[in-house]
């Protein structure tokens, strides 16, 4: 039996989890490169494969092209990346890792947002090239945070903001009023959360309903003060309509790190505009989460040779 651990670019997998503890019989292969193209000849011979989250497209096309294929562990609970539908029909079992810790994409998204107020990226660069205060960087204190989003990671961006005393609004199609009061976040609509944010963050799952809901009509609610965060994907933000806003400086700022195509092209409008600061998709890719999934891993395979998978993904 073979078992391949691909994606590992940040080459963690080894010093994070005891890999001595399979059985001697089982080859184990380790494969460092991002791994988008070349899937099927390489994992071809694999009867486990362990990937990290959605650097690789396990579709329909590339799973029937993997007859040993049994187990396939991902990282975290969710991978969009994985036809489940395609995996189930192919008898392949799927089992996922626990995410670490969710405040690492809270400390981003507040990295991004301070970045961008306090002109984090431009003063660095002024300072390094003889300049001394190329900029007035603008306050959070007694600025709005909207929150698209009240879970987990929304909740903890909010957190924060109120010890900085900004107050905080929310909304998202299932909030309600008895999670608003529980974190003391005033719910609102949507038009209002849009409309009333000095920031805005985004922190809510894609999915066809929320694919898209920040739109043209919802970033030309917003001032022309305001900043836009998103940390969570990619397409729920309508890209095209927010480089129009940022181009006609409708908007302050964006902080993204995450992006319809990833990696974000070469010739990505994005990476030309100046009221930006981008990040590589690493709000939850901490070295400390890495390693604890690494560690889930490991124990996903053992239960399955031992008959009994753990956090299997229905």
């Amino acid at each position: 039996m073979k078992l391949a651990i691909i994606n590992d670019y940040q080459r963690l997998s080894q010093e994070s989890a005891d890999w001595s503890r399979l059985p001697d019989d089982l080859e184990l292969d380790v494969f460092y490169d991002r791994l988008s193209t070349g899937a099927a000849e390489l994992l071809a011979p694999y009867d486990i494969v362990v990937t990290s989250r959605e650097e690789t497209l396990f579709d329909r096309a590339l799973i029937e092209q993997l007859p040993n294929l049994k187990l396939l562990v991902t990282h975290a609970g969710r991978n969009a990346a994985l036809d489940l539908e395609a995996l189930r029909d192919q008898g392949v079992v799927v089992c996922g890792t626990g995410y670490g810790y969710a405040n690492a994409t809270v400390e981003l998204a507040w990295g991004l947002i301070l970045s961008l107020a306090k002109l984090i990226p431009e003063e660095d660069l002024g300072v390094r090239a003889g300049e001394w205060g190329l900029h007035l960087p603008s306050g959070l204190t007694g600025k709005t945070l909207g929150v698209l989003g009240l879970g987990q990671l929304g909740s903890g961006v909010a957190r924060v903001a109120q010890a900085l005393d900004m107050p905080v609004i929310a909304w998202s199609e299932n909030l309600t009023e008895a999670r608003c009061a529980e974190l003391n976040v005033r719910r609102v609509g949507k038009d209002e959360l849009f409309a009333q944010s000095d920031v805005l963050s985004v922190h809510t799952i894609l999915s066809d309903r929320t694919r898209g809901v920040v739109g043209a009509r919802e970033i030309a609610l917003m001032k022309p003060t305001a900043l836009l965060i998103n940390t969570s994907r990619g397409p729920i933000v309508d890209e095209t309509a927010l480089v129009d806003a940022l181009r006609r400086h409708a908007i302050a700022g964006a902080g993204l790190d995450v992006f319809d195509v990833e990696p974000l092209p070469y010739d990505h409008p994005l990476r030309s505009l100046p009221n930006t600061v981008l990040t590589p998709h690493i709000g939850g890719r901490t070295r400390e989460n890495f390693a604890a999934r690494y560690r889930d891993a490991l124990e996903d395979v053992l239960a399955w040779l031992n008959g009994a998978p753990i956090r299997v993904i229905e």
